[in-house]
């Protein structure tokens, strides 16, 4: 399966918060829509899920026109939805059933989803008397309930321990070995990092920039290199590379441990120059970004 976004527009009011967007991804891969608050991957996500409707542009699945009702989606909101005087079991049955699905097939896959999750002792007990951690793993047994073909995750692991984080990344990464479409949304980069072999980023309801991570890391990375000092602050070490050494580097960004520059000749010739210096080099490499860079970069002012 594999969804194509085309020239998606929305508007509010007569504002236009998505500006043309065009993206796709298919399954077996986890697929990161990102931006800042207000970017408008929620709005994109309720369009995908048929909440709003596009004022321009369509959406594909394998060529043909998608129709969210023909499949099942499982969906995880950054706000939680369930019912906290309601007990597990009865709450996982009645969100299968509202979407579809048979009792007996969703009563025997609950009990696998929970047993997964390691909270199958908490089956009948109400929601509200479960840790923060423990309703998240409920809202992620919800949202794979009806054994979705299409799952949105969005903020899945907020406010998880890392025991915790590592069960519901265990049952993430085997609904992908599953051959299910998986769209991520979250803030927390290494989770991101993680998963998705494909992103985008969104800025005001446009794309900043979007690609498979790896070639945008080795594209952003190309000719930079990161430098510091022992015997130098950043600030007196930009200083006196800009001073003395603008035919070989220019510093184009400071980190709290390093300077990132773009190298003007080879980093031999580079590292030839510098060792004639009285700078002690603690670190000097290759710019390898992760994606909290490029996030800054490109999401940023």
């Amino acid at each position: 399966m594999k969804i194509e976004v085309k020239d998606l527009r929305k508007s509010f009011e007569g504002n236009e918060v998505l500006h043309g967007i065009s993206f796709a991804f298919e399954k077996g891969r986890a697929f990161g829509l990102l931006g800042r608050n207000g970017a408008g991957k929620t709005t994109t996500i309720r369009i995908l899920m048929d909440v709003f409707k596009a004022n321009a542009g369509n959406i594909m699945v394998d060529g043909k026109p998608f129709v969210p009702s023909d499949y099942q989606i499982g969906y995880m909101p950054e706000e939680r939805g369930m019912y906290p005087k309601k007990k597990v079991m009865e709450q996982l049955i009645y969100f299968g059933e509202l979407r579809g699905k048979d009792r007996a097939f969703l009563k025997e896959h609950a009990k696998v989803l929970l047993e997964k999750l390691e909270i199958s002792d908490y089956a009948n007990r109400k929601m509200e008397t479960l840790s923060k951690g423990n309703q998240q793993k409920v809202q992620l047994a919800q949202t794979l309930i009806c054994d979705p073909e299409i799952i949105i995750l969005d903020e899945p692991f907020s406010g998880l321990d890392p025991v915790n984080s590592q069960i519901l990344k265990d049952l993430i990464r085997e609904e992908i070995e599953r051959n299910k479409l998986v769209i991520f949304s979250s803030h927390e980069m290494s989770y991101v990092e993680e998963f998705c072999e494909d992103i985008l980023i969104m800025k005001n309801g446009e794309i900043a920039i979007q690609g498979n991570l790896n070639q945008i890391k080795k594209e952003i990375g190309a000719k930079k290199g990161i430098i510091s000092a022992d015997n130098y602050s950043l600030h007196d070490l930009e200083s006196i590379l800009n001073e003395k050494y603008s035919n070989e580097i220019n510093v184009v960004d400071k980190k709290r441990e390093f300077l990132i520059f773009e190298m003007k000749k080879s980093k031999s010739e580079i590292m030839k120059k510098l060792s004639d210096s009285d700078i002690d080099i603690s670190i000097f490499g290759d710019y390898k970004p992760s994606l909290t860079d490029i996030f800054v970069w490109k999401a940023g002012e």
